[in-house]
């Protein structure tokens, strides 16, 4: 542990003393300094009493020595972290790990401090944003020397300079399409009623309407679930309760999937055969529900592609890939099957 007995910071003066030797010298060989003649017995003499003693050097001092910080800082939006940000952020902490840098994450839910007070505090290489950021924040980085490199979960806007946009319309249109091409002719919409994932439900609903338009369909049946097993079933009567009663239901993503299936099994329905349903993310729960989980989610490389953008900035250079190439792909299991 990097501290002595006072909880202070163990520093290079301190293992200079406990060796006996000069600042100067002992910096030499905690640094790596090249070109300097100092006896590998010294050497090791140093390195063992940093290691005994608990120095470490500082972040600050390796940022000065090398003139860049190896951390990527990470601006969460306000929205609830659950199983596929979670996956996301730990890959991506490994990705970049990989080329040396240290992914910092502060999530900002209902926080009013400028975006500003946070990067100058941590003086990061990269800054990395899953969400849109002003045009003044990002320049006022890019002034700094530091890189932008930003996720945006949308629709199809046009990429920009380091923007990777990730199209939940993709997704959406995947699950409506998949549900068509199983005879499907009426389809549900199980939509979140929490406004933080607006960004990301919005999207698809917008996907899943425009494939019901491209394939001669009515517009989806919209009806709001909360996770509550009374809210889940309010909306299974409502969709099977129509003078065209809903066959197949696209949910918003698996855990409201699950909601679903739960809700329509109370209900005296049988899943797929009265109603099939298709969620989002691929969430472990999926696989092991009865029936099994059909839902659609991003390619696994999605985190790389962000660490590999992330990199070739800082290097100065463009990126082949784009998240916008990234799959989406479609996991089939029991949840959804044909009808005449």
């Amino acid at each position: 542990m990097a501290r002595t007995g006072s909880m202070r910071r163990v520093t290079s003066a301190d293992v200079a003393r406990a060796v006996g030797l000069s600042r100067t010298t002992v910096g030499y060989v905690l640094n790596d300094v090249p070109h300097q003649k100092i006896p590998d017995a010294t050497r090791k003499r140093v390195i063992e009493a940093a290691e005994r003693l608990g120095y470490t050097p500082s972040a600050a001092a390796r940022s000065l020595r090398s003139g860049r910080s190896d951390v990527v800082l990470c601006l969460m939006p306000d929205l609830p972290v659950g199983y596929t940000i979670n996956i996301l952020l730990e890959a991506l902490s490994a990705a970049l790990e990989v080329h040396g840098l240290t992914l910092v994450i502060h999530p900002r839910a209902q926080s009013h401090r400028p975006i500003s007070d946070i990067w100058k505090a941590i003086t990061p290489a990269a800054v990395l944003t899953l969400g849109e950021i002003s045009e003044g924040e990002a320049a006022a980085m890019r002034a700094a020397g530091i890189e932008l490199t930003s996720v945006i979960w949308g629709g199809g806007a046009a990429p920009r300079r380091q923007v990777l946009t990730i199209s939940d319309e993709r997704i959406g249109r995947m699950q409506a399409q998949h549900l068509a091409a199983q005879g499907h002719r009426r389809l549900g919409y199980a939509m979140p009623v929490d406004p933080r994932v607006a960004m990301f439900s919005r999207p698809r609903l917008d996907g899943v309407a425009m494939s019901c338009a491209d394939l001669g369909l009515d517009p989806p049946a919209i009806s709001y679930v909360a996770m509550t097993a009374e809210s889940a079933a309010a909306a299974v009567r409502a969709w099977r309760t129509r003078p065209d009663p809903v066959t197949a239901v696209c949910a918003y993503n698996d855990e409201t999937a699950i909601a679903i299936i739960n809700a329509a099994q109370r209900e005296g329905l049988t899943v797929p055969d009265d109603l099939s349903i298709i969620g989002v993310d691929d969430i472990p729960l999926a696989a092991v529900i009865h029936p099994g989980l059909t839902t659609v989610t991003l390619a696994p490389e999605l985190p790389s592609v962000i660490a590999d953008n992330i990199v070739a900035a800082l290097a100065g250079e463009a990126s082949d890939q784009q998240a916008s190439s990234i799959v989406v792909q479609l996991v089939e299991r029991g949840s959804v099957s044909a009808i005449g």
